[in-house]
């Protein structure tokens, strides 16, 4: 019962806002004297807080003020980190998910084998986000790690494929506990000595934090957002829920070299542009009319490695045929990808997400038009994410909370 009022409580706490006890009162249906008994508990774990001040736009009290709590909410951290392929990125944010510091840190590609030693650049960039954010003392409840691979209940990434290993070497066992009886973050230990250890560590696909990302923004319930770079990752909301599968293989999009009928189907935006580019620069193709549009095209003064999805549309708004023929090109194939999923799953949005969302309105204005020519209606809206490359770290921190709140004394019990 103790424990049942504890978390009572702290899950009004958790949503931001001061309050009395007759709001807890009113709130949770226990009784005053139990409502002050455990209040009194949590300002000494120190979670809570007592404040001064009237409620917000509340009218002037006659007599004594009522005590008025609040969540402390320094008094822990949370982590976020998206763990690409070629770049890290660490957020850190208080309990309320105000974000403290951020940190990137581009991956040296030159390396032999630059995902060999992610687990140390990853622990390391934790602590840089932590220092940055002037809290390295602080305990650091909850780390959610998103990763380019599926992810099963577990925190782990299926062994049948050599990039996923590399891109989730082990996670959920370097940084945190080891999940035990499907939960992921409950390992041994009690919370408190969990929270020492570096606290409890949820690991997932981060086309599924750029969902929940979306998802928290208020996008929708029947949503898909795909995450665009050198490949396309996709994650689902469905009813207001995140899809998983088995092995956490919702939203794998190597169907599409099926679908597509294109070995290369689930390459995503960057790598399009840069291919169906070369190839085109190269006169591979019906593009060249004789006139010369290979020679003409301003990508062509560009060195074949150094050319991006950003050159290729902004050279295509500036009216170069070749740069425009790729742009078009590359939003015919989204349109194909966004009816499959609304005829698929039923999803009424597919959101591009990713560092090429800033750029990638050309390709959603072709793909607009070339949807009504593939599908009856209704068609599925096509909008570029607000969140541009730190879409994932902020489902990460959007995950974190999202547990916190649902199960708060799973991190923040002090005995």
């Amino acid at each position: 019962m103790r424990r049942a009022n504890r978390q009572a409580l702290l899950r009004l706490a958790l949503r931001g806002a001061a309050f009395t006890a007759a709001d807890a009162m009113a709130a949770t249906g226990l009784t005053r004297a139990t409502v002050l008994g455990v209040c009194a508990e949590l300002v000494s774990a120190g979670w809570l807080e007592q404040v001064d001040g009237a409620p917000a736009g509340g009218s002037a009290q006659r007599g004594r003020p009522a005590r008025r709590y609040a969540l402390r909410s320094a008094a822990a951290v949370l982590a976020g980190v998206d763990a690409g392929e070629h770049t890290l990125t660490a957020r850190v944010a208080d309990l309320c998910g105000r974000t403290l510091a951020t940190v990137h840190h581009p991956i040296d590609q030159a390396e032999p084998d630059p995902s060999a030693d992610r687990t140390a650049m990853v622990t390391a960039l934790i602590d840089r986000v932590l220092a940055r954010a002037g809290v390295p003392g602080t305990p650091r409840v909850l780390t959610v790690v998103g990763v380019p691979a599926p992810v099963d209940q577990h925190g782990r990434s299926p062994h049948d494929d050599d990039f996923w290993q590399r891109m989730n070497p082990g996670f959920v066992d370097a940084l945190g506990t080891v999940p035990q009886d499907g939960n992921p973050g409950a390992g041994p230990g009690s919370p408190t000595q969990r929270a020492a250890a570096g606290g409890a560590v949820l690991v997932e696909n981060d086309a599924n934090l750029a969902a929940i990302a979306e998802h928290a923004g208020g996008i929708g319930s029947h949503v898909a957002t795909l995450l665009m770079g050198e490949r396309f990752g996709a994650g689902l909301i469905v009813d207001g829920r995140l899809l998983r599968g088995a092995s956490g293989g919702a939203g794998e999009m190597r169907f599409l070299d099926v679908a597509l009928d294109d070995e290369r189907g689930a390459d995503g935006v960057a790598a399009l542009a840069r291919r169906w580019s070369l190839e085109a620069l190269a006169g591979d193709g019906a593009l060249d009319d004789g006139a010369g549009v290979a020679a003409r095209s301003e990508l062509a003064r560009i060195s074949a490695e150094r050319i991006t999805a950003v050159d290729v549309f902004a050279a295509a708004d500036r009216g170069d045929e070749l740069a425009r023929a790729v742009m078009e090109r590359i939003g015919d194939r989204l349109a194909r990808i966004a009816v499959i999923l609304a005829s698929l799953l039923g999803v009424e949005t597919v959101v591009v997400a990713g560092a090429i969302a800033d750029a990638v309105e050309p390709v959603l204005e072709r793909a607009r038009t070339r949807i009504p020519a593939l599908t009856g209606p209704p068609h599925p809206r096509l909008v570029a994410s607000m969140h541009g490359s730190e879409v994932v770290v902020r489902g990460a921190i959007e995950l974190a909370l999202a547990r916190l709140r649902e199960d708060p004394l799973e991190y923040l019990d002090q005995g």
